[in-house]
């Protein structure tokens, strides 16, 4: 657990981010355990990746309207964005969905956008995509700060989020701490593996190297686990590969912000479910 002196009672907002949703498994334990955890806990918003969704490569419409029924304020994406061809269409008319900034210009849809928290607040939600070992985008650092530059905190934003989509720590580490006392969370998606780096940054950012996936943790990734295993052992596909439908982990990472700045007062992860151990936020307990 990660505490400021700043009492917990003086927060203006409870957030709540969840890992990257792979596959049917994924979703239903969302879907079942988010909307109690809002009621339950005061979540102020809530971010979801949303990116591995439909059978582990993308999100549709349909799934995407589930996860905003069910609480979801935003649901970012990565790499995967556009495996579901219709999301090319439809991201241009559901302000919840995101990509990630630092696709070239031109690309439909949008990386940031300004949303409304249940308690009144403005929240800027960020979307960028790592380039170590990732696909050659623009500069992430870069369209960060473009964003930055147009919605600052204390200006116009409440509070921040950026989702990192990248594969490499020492990127997310960077970024971390390039917007350290800019931004409320900076939290890492991709690995589908959770990190125990969470903490409040020096300048009071918020942040984790990558917050896990929600899905089924006995997998390789969230996939069947035999496809994968034979690929190492033989370098040759035998079929596709296919999300594992077993006792699906909800993972992500909780924040509370401080009223006057925006910034982390307390950050702690949160998994429910399947095969890790459990782990609620202390501070939503009090």
């Amino acid at each position: 657990m990660v505490l400021f002196s700043t009492a917990i009672e003086s927060c203006l907002m409870r957030l709540l981010f969840i890992g990257d949703i792979v596959g049917r498994a994924g979703r239903t334990v969302v879907l079942e355990n988010l909307p109690g955890l809002i009621e339950r806990y005061g979540l102020d918003f809530v971010v979801i990746n949303g990116e591995n969704a439909a059978a582990g490569f993308g999100i549709t419409e349909k799934i995407l309207q589930e996860l905003i029924d069910a609480g979801a304020d935003a649901v970012t994406t990565g790499n995967h964005a556009w495996d579901q061809r219709e999301a090319l269409v439809f991201c241009e008319r559901q302000p919840a969905f995101l990509r990630p900034a630092n696709y070239p210009a031109g690309v439909p849809g949008k990386g940031a956008n300004l949303y409304q928290a249940r308690n009144g607040a403005n929240v800027l939600v960020m979307n960028a995509m790592g380039r170590i070992y990732m696909d050659p985008l623009d500069c992430p650092f870069a369209a960060v700060e473009k964003e930055l530059a147009a919605c600052p905190m204390g200006d116009f934003a409440d509070a921040i989020i950026l989702d990192f989509h990248a594969e490499a720590t020492s990127e997310k580490q960077a970024m971390g701490h390039f917007l350290d006392g800019r931004v409320s969370l900076v939290v890492g998606t991709h690995t589908h593996s959770p990190t125990a780096d969470h903490r409040v940054l020096p300048q009071g950012t918020a942040y984790m190297s990558d917050a896990g996936m929600c899905g089924d943790y006995d997998s390789v990734l969230g996939m069947e686990k035999e496809e994968p295993v034979q690929r190492f052992l033989r370098k040759v596909p035998a079929s596709r590969f296919t999300p594992s439908l077993g006792d699906p982990t909800l993972c992500g990472v909780a924040v509370d912000t401080d009223d006057a700045t925006g910034l982390a007062v307390a950050v702690e992860p949160l998994r429910i479910g399947g095969h890790l151990s459990q782990h609620i936020p202390s501070f939503w307990e009090k």
